[in-house]
């Protein structure tokens, strides 16, 4: 991965809510001198995200924790949650599990308000992945909750240009404001974040957290967006939280999940496995299906299998949860003619789920007509098919090793959902098979 050069046009700047757009017009003039580059101010779409990040903040607050507030859960704050799963007597995972999550909650709640405070400094504002800020002239506007007294809403601003390589001539640059204050000072502030959009471009929000459709903050932000950006890679919850974005859609909010295209790899192969005609027909003798994740979130899992059901044409009819080690979860269908079809969802232990939580690591496609020359295996390069392949039965498969995107992390996929923020009736259609089969619980 190549890094550009930022260069910043001023640094972050303490400036009051009303001096915003002021303070930013004297940026660009500071920097307007003669044989000076030319630099585009925003004209691409504007973004506001929304950055909670409630796990770092608390698992600093307890003492956890001795990075930034920043929203990347890399090794450090990994370390920090298997610090408290130690002491809490919990299951040590590494990943901030619910039953991880409510106790540091509860813990954090029984805190002093003097020992709520923390001296971690807070990076969250003033980035944006370098394959959007390279090529994008924009206005980015974060809002970064903090915890503990309510004390009003502070304010930054600056502008950042990636140099580019070819020529000096033009400074792409984008506009960074960041707002700072308790959830209920953010709300307050929310019609002032309405007048800083930039009018007549788009503008989207990258809502950094779960779906949160009761909060007057979402609301506001949600009401006159082009998109609703979201990771369900964050959910504690996705089950509950894939039937709340499907409830959003049918309202009519525009909604894009970066996770939904961490599956392209496996839906490609999928399909090409289907592809020749000797086992193209085939394919309607599909009845089992079998898919493992990474543990600890069954976002991908059911999307690839609303997908797969959606495009098959079947009807969900029991879903049924077994639990044990890899937490089975079965789901039942009607097919076509009446055929009864199984898709069993499990999610396999691992030592280190790395920031994407939830991963696809293997799927098996097959059937009980022994006939049929449908059974195909697909499995990540990282975790091989040593588990598909032993339950693969008397069919010979077609295995194949599906290499993951290059970069899954949530800020490099925006740059490519930016790009196509348009409607996603794949996307949509395989929602709201996900949305039926929760209904069945």
């Amino acid at each position: 991965m190549t890094i550009t050069p930022i260069v910043a046009l001023q640094k972050p700047k303490d400036i009051s809510l009303d001096e915003i757009e002021s303070e930013l017009l004297n940026i660009w003039r500071q920097d307007a001198g003669v044989g000076a580059p030319s630099i585009s101010r925003p004209s691409t779409f504007t973004m506001v995200v929304y950055e909670p990040e409630e796990v770092q903040q608390i698992l600093a607050a307890l003492g956890f924790y001795p990075g930034p507030i920043d929203g990347i859960h890399g090794s450090l704050t990994r370390d920090a949650i298997r610090q408290a799963q130690v002491r809490y007597d919990l299951r040590v995972t590494g990943r901030m599990d619910p039953p991880t999550l409510a106790r540091v909650r509860q813990e954090y709640a029984a805190l002093s308000p003097a020992d709520k405070v923390y001296s971690n400094p807070d990076l969250r504002g003033f980035n944006l992945s370098e394959p959007i800020a390279a090529h994008n002239p924009c206005r980015v506007i974060s809002l970064c909750p903090t915890f503990g007294e309510d004390t009003g809403v502070t304010a930054q601003v600056s502008a950042y240009c990636p140099v580019q390589k070819k020529s000096t001539s033009n400074l792409i640059c984008c506009e960074y404001i960041t707002l700072r204050g308790t959830k209920a000072a953010l709300e307050r502030v929310s019609e002032l974040v309405a007048s800083l959009i930039v009018a007549e471009l788009p503008y989207f929000v990258w809502w950094k957290a779960t779906p949160s459709p009761e909060q007057l903050i979402f609301q506001n932000l949600a009401r006159s967006s082009n998109c609703i950006i979201v990771d369900s890679s964050y959910f504690s919850d996705a089950e509950a939280e894939l039937r709340k974005m499907q409830e959003l859609m049918e309202t009519g909010t525009n909604i894009a999940d970066l996770n939904w295209h961490r599956l392209a790899p496996w839906q490609e192969l999928s399909a090409a496995a289907y592809d020749p005609p000797e086992r193209r027909e085939s394919l309607q003798e599909v009845d089992r299906v079998s898919i493992d994740y990474e543990q600890g979130n069954a976002a991908q899992a059911l999307m690839y299998l609303g997908w797969f059901a959606s495009r098959l044409g079947w009807q969900p009819t029991d879903y049924v949860e077994e639990g044990g080690l890899y937490n089975i979860k079965r789901v039942y269908f009607n097919g076509p003619s009446d055929r009864r079809i199984e898709a069993e969802l499990a999610g396999i232990p691992v030592a280190d789920s790395g920031e994407v939580i939830g991963d696809l690591t293997g799927i098996r496609l097959m059937s009980t007509n022994e006939a049929a020359n449908c059974c195909t295996i697909l499995c990540s390069e990282t975790t091989g098919c040593m588990r598909m392949e032993a339950g693969g039965g008397a069919q010979a498969c077609q295995v194949e090793q599906v290499t993951a995107l290059s970069d899954q992390r949530a800020d490099f996929m925006l740059g490519q959902q930016l790009q196509r923020w348009g409607e996603d009736v794949l996307y949509e259609e395989s929602l709201a098979m996900v949305s039926q089969i929760m209904g069945l619980l």
